[in-house]
């Protein structure tokens, strides 16, 4: 499956153990990760922003960014999200043909799909990994 990651499912790996460092440690293995510049850099800042950590320093990020194949993500056309700031996940997704969008964005999750391109939270994805296994 092709993955892209919203930013809050990363910042949520690296800060606390549970869900989202259980998926991005071991779940998503198999699957094929994507990501954009913009991505990258909204989650550098918010590394640096929110919580004070240098975001070179911090492991779980740079092996994210070793193994997450990077796209050339071209704004959308038009607006889609209630959030203008989210239509980059969407356009990080489209550029990388994504199959997936995992996020805990309630702006994306609305959506639950763009063109083709399903929007699940991290429970939701976590669920459907085990019903296919």
């Amino acid at each position: 499956m092709r993955l892209v990651l919203d930013t809050n499912v990363l910042l949520a790996a690296v800060l606390a153990d549970g869900l989202c460092r259980d998926l991005v440690r071991k779940r998503i293995r198999p699957h094929d990760l994507f990501t954009s510049q913009p991505l990258l850099d909204e989650l550098a800042r918010q590394l640096r922003k929110k919580f004070e950590l240098d975001p070179d320093e911090v492991p779980l990020m740079a092996a994210y960014q070793e193994r997450a194949a990077l796209v050339s993500a071209p704004p959308l056309p038009k607006p889609v999200c209630r959030d203008p700031d989210d239509d980059v996940v969407l356009a990080t997704a489209i550029a990388a043909k994504a199959d997936l969008i995992v996020t805990g964005d309630q702006d994306l999750l609305v959506l639950a799909q763009h063109a083709g391109i399903r929007i699940l939270s991290p429970r939701q994805f976590l669920e459907l990994l085990d019903r296919q296994a």
